[in-house]
């Protein structure tokens, strides 16, 4: 989990680690290779939800999966199979024909998050995935995700402000004004600065940065 408030610096990290934004200084590795060689191997490894929706809304969801499946070389029959059961589980599979202009913000991000996961990436790098969804969604998202990560061995980098996003057994980085300020399982976290939950070390940690 990445945490931290609007401005801390967490759509930037995500720019340069998925090379929109150029590097100044400093190096992004991936698996041994760096990014700045090996930027197309490197992206193809990862499965990339920014804030901002990158669907294609005069697409019905089943052609905004074969287009990106495309992209990598994967057919569509080919990827439908590969996600059918998370279709499923997030409640897609009767929404296939259905254009994306006609589906609430909560079914569009779980549209973005399937079609992150067609080529079966390694790393998932999700920015502030449940940004304005209901309850719902974003407890579903999330639920999904986390089984994600542990039945299929995905790292995900989750970027978010929500306090309540974080559990105590993930590996926590807290930043602000673009600065790493604690990084350490969250319980780690909580017993070294005494603090009893995540928004009080939230606070303490921002007390000690003014």
């Amino acid at each position: 989990m990445l945490l931290g408030p609007n401005g801390a610096g967490k759509s930037t990290l995500f720019a340069l680690i998925t090379g929109l934004q150029k590097l100044t200084q400093g190096s992004i590795t991936f698996d041994g290779a760096t990014l700045s060689q090996s930027r197309i191997s490197i992206m193809a490894k990862m499965g990339v939800v920014f804030q901002q929706s990158t669907l294609d809304i005069d697409l019905s969801v089943k052609q905004n999966l074969s287009y990106f499946a495309s992209l990598h070389g994967i057919s569509t029959t080919s990827a439908l199979s590969h996600i059918q059961g998370l279709l499923d589980e997030l409640d897609l599979t009767t929404k296939l024909n259905t254009k994306i202009r006609n589906l609430n913000g909560g079914h569009r991000r779980r549209v973005e998050l399937a079609r992150c996961l067609i080529h079966k990436p390694s790393l998932l790098l999700l920015d502030e995935p449940t940004v304005g969804l209901d309850i719902e969604s974003r407890h579903l998202i999330l639920r999904v995700v986390q089984a994600l990560a542990h039945s299929q061995n995905v790292s995900v980098l989750w970027a978010t402000h929500l306090f309540e996003e974080v559990k105590y057994n993930n590996n926590l980085i807290v930043l602000s004004k673009g600065r790493v300020l604690a990084h350490d399982q969250c319980e780690a976290l909580l017993a070294k600065y005494h603090q009893q939950d995540i928004e009080h070390l939230w606070q303490h940690l921002m007390q000690e940065d003014s």
